[in-house]
């Protein structure tokens, strides 16, 4: 059995250099923490509804690091992104969605507990 120690000094964020020749070079691709992921998806509620509006970036600016592992983007630049090329977002969000193990299932299950929470609303008002 694993120790506290061994769970919190595991290596387990691994990152992938991903080519995008649309843009003339590589950008690094990384996992998201725990943390990382929900403040991701809870960026993507909008008065209580899923706003998928320009997913593809908003998952991209989460993710790519320089080489040191820091954000390249900060989440406001997510539109600017989301001008650059339709090809080169869809690299670079595919190896996003599998190190962070981001399926079209778990945007299903975010649009249900989006709506789970306004028909509780609606009871209460």
């Amino acid at each position: 059995m694993l120790t506290k120690e061994q769970i919190l000094n595991a290596d387990d964020l691994p990152r992938k250099l991903v080519q995008v020749p649309e843009w003339g070079g590589d950008v690094w691709v990384k996992t998201m923490t725990g943390a990382e992921r929900d403040a991701w998806e809870a960026s993507l509620m909008e008065d209580r509804e899923v706003n998928a509006e320009n997913i593809r970036a908003r998952l991209c600016v989460r993710s790519i690091v320089d080489e040191a592992g820091r954000r390249v983007f900060a989440d406001e630049d997510a539109d600017k992104l989301g001008g650059k090329s339709a090809r080169a977002l869809d690299r670079i969000f595919s190896v996003a969605q599998r190190l962070n193990g981001v399926s079209a299932q778990d945007l299903d299950e975010i649009a249900k507990n989006s709506e789970r929470a306004r028909a509780a609303d609606s009871l209460s008002d």
